[in-house]
């Protein structure tokens, strides 16, 4: 069957207007003998009627909610959506099957909130898709094995679509967003920003996980379990925007062979925190933070020196909690990361350099950096973020056509 996965994003639903060019991305593929599975998100962002965040606001936290039940209630986002667009396929003459997660056969754990898709039963899906219907189902939910209504956390309508892909061994599951595809900063801080034609799925997840608005990086590693094609791209475009696939097939088309950087992520504001003592090596001052919920990031650690970030609003806890361990922590507030992400940079000597040479010449002050086989982060002071970024983007030369 040339079944293909369709997700848009609540933007792409947002509005009648919004909502027809989603329509007439479904009926294309319909046209182009595809069996279409729709995911849908919940309509808007925050402030919009039925967005999550919106649904959320109906709550009085003070008369105290279960995660169980929360889970209910941000459910019903997707819901409305689903039924909503499933009506205006049906007006165009479309047979329609209008599924929840649960319906779906998404088969959660019981993290209520952040839950882990553990199967999906696909038989309900393949049965409606055999008899030439659409299928609408509604992103971000699941079930637990006992019934229960569960939610997949940030990025969960991306996870539930690349997720239905690889179950219905899908030819690819298309993102709808409000973006032409991935670019290689961000277009609001460096105007010669390019769109990124094609690119792997490493790539991808290292520009998610370092700060970049696209695709939630746990989806991205699903399809690449499978090697489902992604492509990210715009409602309002024909355009194909942005390939996801494996590093393989990118290099048939000859985009990696000289790419040591794909593009560049930021994450602001962080706090750095320095804990500077002999020894100090020695101290476990991690599982204190973590059983304080405190993420960490960009960790160093040498026999006299813990170097970390963190996020800004969680600077007050991990103060509280190493002062209770009797430490002086050395608190830097006002920082950000920034990130090189590409799978090319691998094993290539002085991509390091060409990022110190950069931030140099644009008089940015680098705190720390590290790095893995495909990105290398920076701190640096926020009033230079836009500095450092753009710095980096000329360095590597990503305002040529990718």
């Amino acid at each position: 069957m040339n079944i293909v996965v369709q997700k848009f994003g609540g933007t792409s639903l947002a509005t009648p207007q919004t909502r027809t060019a989603a329509l007439e991305h479904v009926e294309d593929a319909v046209q182009n003998n595809k069996q279409v599975v729709v995911v849908v998100s919940a309509m808007g962002r925050k402030g919009d009627p039925y967005a999550t965040d919106s649904l959320l606001g109906v709550l009085d936290e003070s008369l105290g909610t279960s995660p169980r039940d929360r889970d209910m209630l941000m459910a019903c986002g997707e819901s409305i959506s689903a039924v909503v667009f499933a009506g205006m396929l049906r007006s165009k003459g479309h047979e329609v099957t209008v599924l929840s997660g649960p319906q779906a056969g998404i088969i959660t754990n019981n993290d209520y909130g952040n839950a882990r898709i553990l199967e999906i039963r696909t038989a309900r899906i393949l049965d409606a898709v055999k008899e030439g219907q659409i299928v609408v189902v509604t992103g971000f939910q699941g079930m637990t094995p006992d019934g229960d209504t569960t939610t997949l956390g940030r990025g969960g309508s991306d996870t539930s679509a690349t997720a239905l892909g690889v179950a219905l061994d899908a030819e690819y599951v298309d993102i709808f967003t409000d973006v032409d595809g991935i670019m290689t900063a961000d277009p609001r801080i460096v105007n010669e920003a390019q769109k990124i034609k094609r690119m792997t799925y490493t790539e991808i997840c290292n520009l998610a996980y370092q700060g970049a608005k696209v695709i939630h990086p746990r989806a991205v590693e699903i399809a690449m379990q499978k090697n489902i094609p992604v492509r990210v791209r715009s409602t309002r475009s024909k355009d194909l925007g942005t390939l996801v696939t494996s590093g393989f097939e990118a290099l048939e088309h000859n985009v990696l062979s000289d790419r040591q950087v794909t593009g560049v992520a930021h994450t602001a504001p962080v706090t750095q925190i320095q804990l500077r003592q002999e020894g100090i090596g020695q101290v476990d001052v991690f599982s204190p933070l973590a059983a304080h919920g405190v993420s960490l990031d960009v960790i160093l650690v040498s026999p006299d020196l813990i170097m970390f970030t963190v996020g800004q609003a969680e600077t007050e806890e991990a103060e509280k909690v190493l002062s209770s361990m009797n430490l002086s922590p050395v608190i830097v507030r006002d920082c950000a990361k920034i990130s090189a992400v590409g799978a090319g940079m691998a094993g290539v000597p002085g991509v390091m350099a060409r990022i110190a040479e950069a931030l140099k010449t644009y008089d940015v002050q680098m705190l720390q950096s590290s790095d893995s086989h495909a990105s290398i982060s920076v701190i640096v002071p926020l009033a230079k973020l836009e500095a450092g970024i753009r710095a980096l983007h000329e360095a590597f030369g990503l305002s040529a056509n990718h």
